[in-house]
Formats: structure tokens, sequence, C-alpha cells
């Protein structure tokens, strides 16, 4: 009876707490060389000294395809933050997880594709490509979330609009979704400096806005998480400095053209998202995470989150920096994994600042989920680019459903998606 009941407190505590239940292994880490090339066939080098083809910044996300052991990954807007003309791409990578193998995780990069508007002008990641105050006007880019269609379509969450675009198989922009107003900048520029209060009142915080971006399993849905809150929900104080908790999660469907609004409760305002991932098509993996890399990281946290009971708050104008009323329900949040658990050997000298990618892939030989998590290496060529590959016992998943993907026709190039 005595250790009955201490497993009831013990269960009872960690329902309170919110802490994590999940069985989950690390079956290996893939790495490939930070100074390594991608398949972009530019040449030449950047004013700084960065070859054109640096294969680098493409942890910032990453998506399966539905076709055997692909992926797709996006690099960020390139080195030194936006101060070069850097040509936006995604890649498409084989990445297989055997466990029990050496190495576990193998990765092989099979494509790169630049990114381009419909009349072919190219996506750079400068932030002085800024002519135009609609954001999807504009060329600069910055692919912080990228997630597969069900017909191969390509969707990318900028951080810079926000905006969310579809691309096809060879790159060139489709459309562009409708993003509500209360997410764009009040007063965008080319500078950081020029878009915080008080020259901008509203909207979202500079190099802040949209980190990640999810699909529903069938691929009627998106959803888009903020990093951090926007200006108006009390992200910032009268510093500057940032102190909201509110984030907004964007539920887009794509065939319906209308939207709704949750709320994501940071754990602290210096906290912010980076991505999200769809469980179901109301349940969703969260990657929380603080911005110290080594020794200095305490937060690098994916949470399971639930919408079904949170309140759209696509009506409210403004939210509180830190205590929602009574009537806003934020959504459902439960610790699902710790990056930085002792178990998985992660935290330390070499633990990385940003982890920013998170996907599915098939399951592993043994049923177990496969869960992939990558981390950004900013494009420094000493700091390898790293896969971890997790596994997740089915339990610890209830009400998982798999994308479902249509078929593709093969032409001998990259894949083209058969539309219906």
């Amino acid at each position: 009876m005595r250790l009955l009941r201490l497993s009831v407190l013990c269960s009872l505590f960690a329902a309170a707490t919110g802490a994590a239940r999940a069985d989950v292994t690390l079956v290996g880490v893939g790495t490939l060389p930070g100074d390594a090339s991608d398949l972009s066939g530019l040449t030449g080098r950047s004013p700084d000294g960065i070859p054109h083809d640096r294969l680098g910044g493409l942890g910032s996300a990453v998506a399966y395809t539905g076709r055997g052991t692909e992926y797709v990954l996006a690099s960020d807007r390139g080195p030194k933050d936006g101060v070069n003309d850097y040509a936006c791409r995604y890649h498409r990578m084989d990445i297989r997880v055997e466990p029990g193998k050496s190495p576990a995780v193998s990765l092989k990069l099979t494509a790169t594709t630049l990114l381009t508007t419909e009349d072919a002008q190219r996506f750079v990641g400068s932030l002085h490509a800024f002519k135009h105050q609609e954001p999807e006007k504009n060329l600069r880019l910055d692919p912080e979330g990228v997630r597969v269609g069900r017909d191969g379509a390509v969707f990318i969450a900028d951080e810079y609009g926000p905006v969310v675009y579809e691309f096809d198989a060879t790159g060139k922009r489709r459309r562009s979704l409708p993003i509500p107003a209360r997410f764009h900048t009040a007063a965008p520029g080319k500078a950081p400096t020029d878009e915080l209060p008080p020259k901008s009142t509203a909207g979202r915080q500079p190099n802040r806005g949209m980190e990640g971006l999810a699909i529903t399993p069938d691929g009627g849905k998106l959803v888009g998480a903020m990093q951090s809150p926007l200006i108006q929900d009390g992200g910032l104080n009268d510093k500057n400095e940032r102190a909201g908790l509110h984030c907004r999660l964007l539920e887009l469907d794509l065939g319906k053209s209308k939207s709704r609004e949750f709320v994501y409760p940071l754990d602290d305002p210096a906290n912010g998202v980076s991505e999200i991932l769809a469980v179901n098509d109301h349940e969703f993996l969260v990657l929380e995470r603080d911005s110290r890399a080594g020794q200095d990281a305490k937060a690098k946290k994916v949470y399971r989150i639930d919408l079904a009971a949170a309140t759209d708050v696509s009506r409210v104008d403004a939210l509180p920096a830190l205590r929602l009323p009574a009537d806003i329900v934020p959504v459902k949040k439960t610790l699902f994994l710790d990056l930085l658990a002792p178990a998985y050997k992660i935290a330390g000298n070499d633990c990385p600042e940003k982890f920013e990618g998170l996907a599915f892939g098939p399951d592993l030989p043994d049923g177990r989920r496969l869960l992939l998590v990558t981390a950004d290496n900013d494009f420094v060529a000493t700091a390898p680019f790293r896969v971890y590959a997790f596994a997740v016992d089915k339990a610890d998943l209830p009400g998982f459903v798999p994308q479902a993907f249509d078929p593709v026709e093969h032409t001998g190039g990259p894949p083209v998606p058969r539309r219906k």
C-alpha cells in the first residue's frame, strides 16, 4: 500500500508540474562538417569570404517528404544575420536512422533548390532587400519553418514578414498565404532598430517573427508559431527588453482562406519558440529554448500541446504580457522531451545554441516513432551540422497520425507533384 500511495503521489506531482512522462531514447547523432558545400552550383564568395555554396544554416527547419528516407531542410537567411545577399534555398537530404549500427545516423545531401518569385527573381537573405510595406512584395526572406504538402509543394515560413509561401518543386513561388495584419510590424524597415518602439507599436518583434511551421496530417492546415510575443501583446518593456510570455500560434486553413489564433505561454520571457510539429490535427510538439550555448544553456525543451480547449484569440487585438484574463484559455502544455536531460549527454561545452528543427520520419524497425531534432550552425565553418535522432515509444504518442502524401510523378529531375 505504501508503494501504491507513493506511485499515486508521484503521478499527481508529475501532472501538476508538467513533468515529462515520455520514454524517449537518443538513437544517434548524424553530422556534416560546417565547411561542406551544397549542390546549388553557385561559385564565388561573399564579401566576408564565405563561399556562396556553403552548406550552412540548414538546421533551421526540417520536414519529411513521405518518400523513403528523404527530408527537406531549409537554410535560413545566410551568414552574418542578414548582411549579405545570400541566395535563399532549401535542400533535399537522405537521412537514414539504423539503431545499433555505426554510425546510427547517416546523412547524404541529394539536391539544393534556389528560391525565386513567380517571375524568377531570387529571394535573398539581406535586410536591405526591402522596398515595400507589404512583406510579400519584398525579396528578402528568412526561412525558419518548412513543411511538405500532400502534393509535394514546399511551404516556407519567413521570419521577416512574417509570411508563408508555397513553392513548387523547382523553387518557384506559387502563392503567398494571407497573414492577419496584426502580425506585420507597423513600421517595417531595413534595420531592426527601425522596427522597435516607439517607431513600431505593433506586430512582430525584429528578428522574432514566424519561427516554426506545422502541417496537419491531412495536409489541410498549417500552423505557424511566432518566436516571441507580438509588440502589442506586451512583448517588450519600456526599455525594449523582452518581457512578455504569450506567443501567438496562427492556424491557416489552406482550402478556405480563414484562420484562427491561439496562445502559447512561454516558460520565461527570455525564451523563444523555435519549431512546431503536428502529432494529429489538434496536438503538436513545440520546441522552446533559450539563446545560450555550451555550459550556459539552461532551457532546450520540447512540449506537447493541445489546441482542443484553447481560446481562439483572432479577435483579441492585444494580450497582456504576463497574466491572461479568465476568458482566455491558452494551449494545454506538457513537457515531452528535455534535450538537456543527463541521459542524452547533449548538455555541456558542445551544446548547440539553436535547436530549431523537428520532424517525424518513418517508424523505426522495432516499431517506435522516429523524431528528428536539428540544430542551426549559423554557417560557422568550425561548427558541424547535427541531426539528433530520437526513438519514441508508441504508447507515449497516443493519437499520433502520420502525414498523408499523394503519389508523385517522376520525370528524371526534381519530383513533380501531381495536382488533383
